[in-house]
């Protein structure tokens, strides 16, 4: 392709900023969160209208060159940059609006999830979502999307109402339940593969003050800590969400400095509900073992959110390894606990998630969304910030990972790194994935929307099918 007259080309049709190569703030631009990825595409079009991501969609497809989509930036396999390709930047596209009487939000596909709970908080009302706030609504939504809120109020995909999409066509539909119910079962799960999102509809769910937790547990007590929390949560009420986080322990005050920088268990709780109602069931938690640094707190929902990320410095470079699971066997915990206990960047973690509770009554076959029967998540996450360091804890992510897959199924595609194309197909069961397929050649057969966690079309090309 003839690349500078037909940049030239989608300049002109876009009423927002195309970044080129040579352009003041193209490094800046190019860039994504995980700075283990770093690619070069043709241009950045940074959209500010519908009209914008149809311009860009339609140039991109015509050009034959691939498409990215960022919003956040934070898709840990790098889909949401490209080497010599359209990155299609949502960024300026991201108002919410909304509507307190009829408790909806509309929110514009380049919205982060803070602006997101801003807006809805204002009028004490929340969507569930992630627990990092500078996310991208966008692609978490499309994976399914979990966070506290998510055992008393589903999964973000189970509050969707409708989605406006742009298609590979260019045409803008709407997706729901009434209108390409298809399409609408397909996106709430199966990722960025049959479009461009441009807003979404959520029915939100008053969510005043929250009763919080955090705290440390020595490795000694762990196994017994672990233990309880797998007795315990399998008849928790809704309301109560607690998770762990294998880490180092930070230097703070109220930690004892015995345990600065050593591997320790630290676990967090909320109670979404009356505070007074959840100080009980957190009390039980901390009595579970000794107990250190304990923070307990009745925060705003924001507040809880921003516990995701406490500290000042971000690592820059991460390599993910996760999956579900149906139980809790000794065996998995001892793994668990010893790769926790090699844990050597304070950056790093591995984590225990339950999910259970209003995810796992919906019916599975209700969205493309796999595994809401495995309530347990296990996940990886490395992360540091010097790459001379990538290979010693590439492999502890990796090792520990290939260690305990026997006990594991599926995967979150949301949590996938860039060498996990292989597990798309896994994470969606068989029979979800030929539906997945056949959904992708109605509305992309072509596979223009190919940098996801991608399903490949049933068909390599076909006719424009009836929408």
């Amino acid at each position: 392709m003839n690349s500078t007259a037909d940049l030239q080309a989608l300049v002109d049709r876009m009423a927002g900023p195309v970044i080129r190569p040579g352009d003041t703030g193209y490094d800046r631009a190019r860039r994504i969160w995980n700075g283990m990825i770093d690619r070069y595409p043709l241009a950045i079009a940074k959209a500010t209208t519908v009209a914008d991501v149809q311009a860009a969609v339609n140039w991109a497809r015509d050009a034959e060159v691939p498409v990215a989509v960022r919003c956040g930036g934070h898709s840990m396999a790098g889909h949401s940059t490209c080497d010599d390709g359209l990155v299609i930047d949502l960024r300026l596209m991201s108002a919410v609006t909304v509507d307190p009487d009829a408790q909806i939000a509309r929110a514009q596909g380049g919205c982060l999830l803070g602006a997101f709970d801003t807006a809805t908080q204002a009028y004490m009302l929340a969507a569930p979502a992630g627990v990092v706030s500078h996310t991208g609504l966008g692609g978490l939504v499309l994976g399914g999307g979990f966070g506290w809120l998510s055992r008393k109020h589903g999964l973000s995909i189970d509050n969707l109402n409708s989605a406006h999409v742009v298609l590979a066509t260019g045409e803008h539909v709407t997706a729901s339940p009434v209108q390409n119910p298809d399409l609408f079962w397909g996106l709430r799960g199966g990722g960025g593969n049959f479009g461009i999102v441009t807003e979404f509809e959520f029915g939100l769910h008053r969510v005043g003050p929250i009763r919080f937790f955090s705290g440390y547990f020595t490795l000694d007590d762990a196994r017994h800590v672990l233990t309880s929390w797998r007795e315990r949560m399998p008849s928790a009420p809704d309301e109560l969400t607690w998770v762990f986080y294998l880490r180092l322990a930070p230097p703070l005050p109220e930690i004892p400095k015995e345990l600065w920088g050593k591997p320790v268990l630290c676990s967090m709780a909320c109670w979404v509900g009356a505070p007074i109602d959840g100080e009980a069931a957190i009390d039980e938690i901390i009595a579970v073992a000794p107990c250190h640094g304990v923070t307990k707190a009745t925060l705003p929902y924001r507040g809880v959110q921003a516990y995701a990320f406490p500290g000042a410095v971000v690592p820059e470079r991460i390599c993910t390894k996760s999956g579900y699971a149906a139980a809790l066997p000794d065996e998995l915990l001892d793994k668990v606990l010893h790769y926790g206990a090699q844990i050597t960047s304070p950056f790093s973690q591995l984590e225990l998630l339950y999910l259970g509770g209003a995810v796992a009554r919906v019916p599975s076959e209700a969205t493309a969304y796999h595994n809401r029967d495995l309530p347990y998540v296990l996940s990886f996450a490395a992360a540091w910030n010097d790459p001379a360091q990538d290979a010693t804890h590439i492999s502890w992510a990796r090792e520990g990972y290939a260690d305990i897959s026997g006990f594991l199924s599926g995967g979150y595609v949301n949590f996938m790194n860039p060498e996990e194309d292989d597990r798309t197909a896994d994470s969606y069961g068989q029979t979800k994935y030929q539906r997945l397929r056949e959904i992708k050649a109605t509305y992309d057969p072509d596979n223009l929307f190919r940098l996801n966690p991608n399903i490949l079309p049933a068909t390599p090309t076909g006719a424009a099918a009836g929408r």
